[in-house]
């Protein structure tokens, strides 16, 4: 037998029956109960006392009593006190556990309607996770297990497939235009890697490259420079050298001898003459061509 510190530990883990879910607390405390050796009081009748009893069977019987009593304490310390109670005064367990089969497996019937139309009426929405609320629909699948509803597989991949978000109506299609039927497993594989890319996606739209971003940053300085050129030398005539060029300095480089539309082509050309040496012409004539 099972010591006392092992029982109430094991004890502790259970949660209390409240009168729902009555099907999912039975499996837990007879799983407590076959633990401590007793659940077979609930099947196993009572010892019958004889007159020339040996003394093994006085023992057998001693020990169904101590363990039927051990296993009626868990089931009852196991409910809220309200429900404690009312189901007390059973004498052995065998009873009191028919007497909850009884009750309680009834209104289980009648949760079953609820779960199905729960399972029915379930849509995502695009506001929440879609991993997550496909966990939450497992979780309605494992109650149909709970209450022995079964349904066919591709049955249930093909009714997830419709209650996926209206943002996912082009994923969906393509879900069901596979040759190959989908498991539950397959179907909670594809809908984790779409939604991974999709948050990659919306990451990469939130926060652009950093050479976009440097794109933009040059452009918007390049403007601020042709704004504070063309402020400063507002009303102003540009000079004009004796060769008849404007000598006024591009607002690109600050250099004269050429304007800021032809800046690229001039530069392009002074990096040409630096490559030869100083050949090509004197710089004087490479202006007047820019």
């Amino acid at each position: 037998m099972a010591n006392v510190k092992e029982m109430m530990t094991n004890f502790q883990k259970l949660d209390k029956f409240e009168g729902m879910d009555f099907r999912r607390w039975q499996k837990k405390i007879h799983f407590l109960l076959t633990s401590l050796g007793v659940a077979y009081v609930l099947t196993s009748p009572k010892p019958l006392e004889e007159g020339n009893e040996t003394l093994d069977t006085t023992s057998k019987r001693n020990k169904w009593e101590n363990d039927d009593y051990i296993c009626r304490g868990h089931i009852l310390n196991c409910m809220f006190n309200e429900l404690f109670d009312v189901y007390q005064f059973h004498k052995s367990s065998k009873l009191l556990w028919a007497e909850l089969e009884s009750k309680y497996m009834a209104d289980d019937a009648s949760s079953k309607k609820f779960i199905v139309r729960k399972f029915n009426n379930f849509k995502m929405i695009d506001s929440r996770p879609v991993m997550e609320q496909f966990h939450e629909i497992q979780r309605i699948l494992g109650s149909f297990r709970q209450h022995n509803i079964t349904l066919d597989e591709t049955f249930i991949v093909s009714s997830i497939i419709d209650k996926l978000p209206s943002s996912w109506k082009d994923f969906s299609n393509a879900l069901k235009h596979k040759k190959d039927d989908i498991n539950l497993e397959g179907l909670a594989s594809h809908i984790r890697i779409e939604e991974e890319i999709r948050a990659q996606e919306g990451q990469k739209d939130v926060n652009p490259s950093s050479s976009t971003i440097n794109v933009v940053e040059d452009a918007k300085s390049n403007e601020r420079k042709r704004r504070n050129y063309s402020n400063k030398n507002k009303g102003k005539k540009p000079k004009v050298g004796s060769d008849g060029q404007k000598s006024q300095a591009c607002w690109v480089c600050g250099k004269p001898g050429h304007f800021e539309k032809y800046y690229t082509i001039w530069k392009k050309k002074m990096s040409n003459k630096k490559a030869l040496g100083g050949k090509g012409g004197s710089s004087q004539s490479q202006d007047k061509q820019g």
